[in-house]
Parts: structure tokens; sequence; C-alpha cells
């Protein structure tokens, strides 16, 4: 086991189980707009990069005047539905609990209000010392920026500091920032793509952290 002092949580497809609720906010933001939808396990590889680049890739090349557009009606229609369907992945709760002496963040390229208004609505806010939105940071992952000032915030060395995520950007910005990554293999990206990294951790189930950290 690894002692660690400093965990930092990915949201969507590490913590909840939103990819669902995203695609039908993008597939109703490209009808409404008279445009085609995307399928929804595409839509899922243009998830981790924030809402920008989520729009900008969904509407295509052909689309993008209709950006403005497409993102307020996204972020009106994902505002009402974004817990639909979304839940927490099995074990979440148990390992936040069993880690609860352990200084954590949770760190996401989705907007702030989303992060904090889906880990509210699923009783995990409380969990973490702070909650990092792609607005509430003058960086997103996989920039080693968002990562430096909390190592001094919480006086902790960079080998005692893991992230836990389940996309390309978490294991990138672990590199880049110097400390832990670690992989889960069963959120919203393929994990081929996650191994072919090699992140110094994976887990299929979030409570096999409780064996690999201490």
């Amino acid at each position: 086991m690894k002692a660690i002092d400093l965990m930092i949580f990915d949201l969507d497809g590490t913590l909840v189980t939103s990819g669902n609720d995203i695609a039908m906010s993008v597939n109703y933001t490209l009808e409404t707009l008279g445009l085609p939808v995307v399928e929804y396990r595409i839509i899922l590889q243009f998830i981790g990069d924030g809402v920008r680049k989520l729009i900008e890739r969904s509407l295509g090349p052909a689309s993008q005047d209709r950006f403005d557009e497409a993102i307020a009606l996204f972020s009106a229609h994902y505002h009402d539905h974004m817990l639909d369907t979304t839940a927490l992945y099995p074990g979440v709760s148990e390992v936040l609990q069993y880690f609860q002496n352990k200084k954590k963040v949770l760190l996401t390229n989705k907007r702030y209000h989303f992060a904090r208004d889906i880990s509210d609505g699923l009783d995990i806010a409380n969990f973490f010392d702070e909650i990092m939105g792609a607005d509430s940071t003058f960086y997103m992952k996989p920039d080693a920026r968002l990562i430096y000032p909390l190592l001094k915030r919480f006086s902790v060395h960079p080998e005692q500091t893991v992230m836990i995520g389940d996309g390309v950007n978490d294991v990138l910005l672990a590199k880049n920032a110097g400390v832990l990554s670690c992989s889960f293999l069963n959120g919203l990206t393929d994990r081929h793509v996650l191994l072919k990294l090699k992140p110094d951790f994976s887990y299929e189930n979030l409570l096999e952290l409780t064996k690999l950290f201490c």
C-alpha cells in the first residue's frame, strides 16, 4: 500500500455516472438547433475538456457559427436535468468515508456550479476540502498549475499526492505535476487508451482504493 496525504478526485466518470445526462443535453441542444444528433458513444469521447470543447466537438466543423446559441441551450437544459439519471458509482460513499481523515479535493473540467450541484445533490460535497471547476480557476486539466497551489496549501509532497480519474487529462495532469496517477478503468474513457499512458495505479472498482492507499 502507498501512503498518501492528498487525494484529488475527478468527477464525471470517476465518482458519478453522468454520461447519459450529458449526452441527453447535447442531443437536446442539437435537435433544438435543427442539427443531426450524435451517437451516445461518440459524445462520451467528447467529454473531459470542459463544456466549450464538448459543444464545439458536438456541433462539428460545419456548425461552429451556432456555438453561442448551442452553449446557452446546453447549459440551461443541463442545469435542469443534470441529476435525471446521474448517480454515484458503487462504493463511492464508502470509499470517501474510509478516507475521511485524508485531505481530499474534487477537481473537474466541468463548470464549478454544475460540479457543486451534483456533489451536493448526491451528498458527497462535505467529504471534500475543496471543489474546483473549470471556471473557478485560471487553468484546466492537464495544466500542472492546478496542482502546485494544492501541494502548498495542504503542505504535502508530490509523491504523497494522487490524482484519481477516468480520463486522459487526469493521467496527463498527474505526470505534468509530478504526482501519482490512478486510473479508473470502467469510466467514460476506453481502458486501453488509459493503460497506454501507463498510470501509476489502476482499478476496476472504487473499493480497490482502500487496498492501494493508506
